[in-house]
């Protein structure tokens, strides 16, 4: 057993169980191992969550990266939604992790700049580098995003059509506000 060893562990019991079942001793059972032996590799709860953040910050921004490369405007904007998409469909008791922001950890500080700045390309593609529009406009396609899979995951969405259709048409919208920034 070693710390990156669990920490995947702990991101998969988030996964599939919710970060409320996210206890030492959850863990624990699951390496068939005494809690204690968990303190070698770990600082406690605080510093586990904090290490699940980082990754998850890591993972989705390395996610967006890959979607957004090569691409502008619609495009780019259609594939970095679906990237967010089907990472908080994949992940989703990690997903939760990036509502928490850590202000006091730099490795979280860096990994979260890595999505702003990704996103920040993107809006670039609509003319959008002001500092102020930029962050109002990131605040915007945030918030949509996590608005529709936060329901979708929470499966809020009990009307007669599909899914995907709903978020086409989403990411339709996004693009005509994003091409008639600022608002």
């Amino acid at each position: 057993m070693s710390t990156d060893v669990v920490i995947t562990e702990a991101g998969r019991l988030v996964d599939e169980e919710g970060t409320q079942a996210l206890t030492l001793t959850a863990l624990a059972q699951r390496f068939g191992v005494a809690q204690p032996s968990l303190y070698k590799h770990i600082g406690g709860l605080d510093d586990l969550h904090g290490r699940l953040a980082v990754v998850a910050a890591r993972a989705i921004g390395a996610a967006l990266r890959r979607a957004a490369s090569g691409r502008s405007g619609a495009l780019a904007t259609a594939a970095v939604a679906a990237a967010y998409r089907d990472y908080a469909r994949e992940h989703p008791g990690s997903y939760n992790y990036l509502l928490r922001p850590r202000p006091d950890d730099p490795e979280h500080a860096e990994a979260a700049q890595e999505i702003f700045d990704v996103l920040s390309d993107v809006l670039a593609g609509y003319g959008i580098d002001e500092e102020k529009a930029l962050i109002d406009a990131t605040r915007f396609l945030r918030s949509a995003l996590h608005g529709f899979v936060a329901l979708e995951i929470a499966h809020g969405f009990a009307m007669d059509r599909a899914t995907d259709a709903s978020f086409e048409s989403l990411i339709t919208a996004i693009d005509a506000a994003l091409r008639a920034w600022p608002v």
